[in-house]
C-alpha cells in the first residue's frame, strides 16, 4: 500500500526523522537544516528533507492527537523512516516543573480501547516505552549540552478539554508528571513495525498551578534551542546501539 496522505515518493524520506505535532514549528526547525527541501504540504502534514552536521534527516509534522500521528508514522515508515523523536510540549502536572523546562518521557499511559485496541486487537494494556538506547543517547545530548530535563511518565490523552482538575489530581497522584497527545501511540505502533522511536517534550503550560501557559516568545527559543541537540542525537545515533 502507497501513502495517500503524504504524497512523497520512498527515498525522499531519511531514515531518522523529527516528528512534531505543529506545521508551524516543522516549518521553523526545518530553517536550522542544510538545504531543506519540502517533500509534502498535503493535510498540512508538512515533512522536509535536508541534512544536520552532514547528515540526511527529515522534519515532518504529525498533527494532533493519537490516530494522527499513527498515519504519519505509518507512512513515514513506507517511505524509509526507522528512527523516530518526537519532539512537542506537555502540560505539567506537578506544580514544581517549570515553563519552559525539557521532559523525556520514559512510558505514557494511556486509557484502553479506540485505538489501541484496534491496533493489538484485544482489551490489554500493551506497554508503551520508548527505545532504551535511543532514549538514553538523547538524555546524553541534553546533559552535554547542560539543558535541564526531566525523566518520567507521562499520560497521552485523547481530550485536550477533559483535562479538568479531577483529572490532574487522579494522574499526578499516579505519578504521572505531564499530559500529552500522541507519545502512547508513537511508542506502540513503533514497536508494532519494529521501529526506533523516543520523545522530547517542552512543557508549554502547568495544569496543577491553574493552567499557566509559557509565553510564545519563549517557547519559539526553547524549541529552536531544543531542536539543534535532538537533531544532534538524532543524527549522532546509532542503529547498532
Amino acid at each position: 500500500m502507497s501513502p495517500v496522505h503524504i504524497l512523497a515518493r520512498k527515498g525522499e524520506v531519511a531514515e531518522r526523522v523529527m516528528v512534531a505535532g505543529d506545521p508551524g514549528r516543522v516549518r521553523a526547525i526545518s530553517s536550522v537544516l542544510e538545504n531543506p527541501i519540502l517533500i509534502n504540504e498535503n493535510r498540512s502534514f508538512l515533512v522536509y528533507t535536508g541534512k544536520y552536521n552532514g547528515e540526511r534527516v527529515t522534519v515532518a509534522a504529525h498533527g494532533i492527537g493519537g490516530p494522527s500521528i499513527a498515519i504519519v508514522l505509518e507512512e513515514l515508515i513506507q517511505l524509509g523512516g526507522r528512527t523516530f523523536i518526537r519532539y512537542g510540549t506537555a502540560g505539567a502536572l506537578a506544580k514544581e516543573i517549570e515553563l519552559g523546562s525539557y521532559i523525556v518521557p520514559v512510558s505514557a499511559s494511556y486509557n484502553l480501547g479506540g485505538i489501541f485496541r484496534q491496533y493489538v486487537g484485544e482489551d490489554v494494556a500493551l506497554s508503551a516505552v520508548p527505545d532504551f538506547a535511543l532514549t538514553s543517547h538523547v538524555v546524553g545530548r541534553l546533559r552535554a549540552k547542560g539543558l535541564g530535563h526531566r525523566l518520567g511518565d507521562v499520560f497521552s490523552s485523547d481530550a485536550f478539554y477533559a483535562e479538568d482538575r479531577e483529572f490532574v489530581k487522579r494522574w499526578s497522584e499516579r505519578g504521572v508528571i505531564a499530559v500529552e497527545m500522541e507519545c502512547a501511540t508513537l511508542f506502540l505502533v513503533s514497536k508494532l513495525r519494529q521501529v526506533r522511536s523516543s520523545a522530547v517534550l517542552i512543557v508549554s503550560d502547568n495544569l496543577s498551578t491553574g493552567g499557566d501557559w509559557i509565553a510564545k516568545e519563549q517557547l519559539d527559543r526553547k524549541v529552536i534551542e531544543g531542536a539543534h541537540v535532538i537533531l544532534e542525537a538524532l543524527t549522532s545515533f546509532s542503529p547498532n546501539q
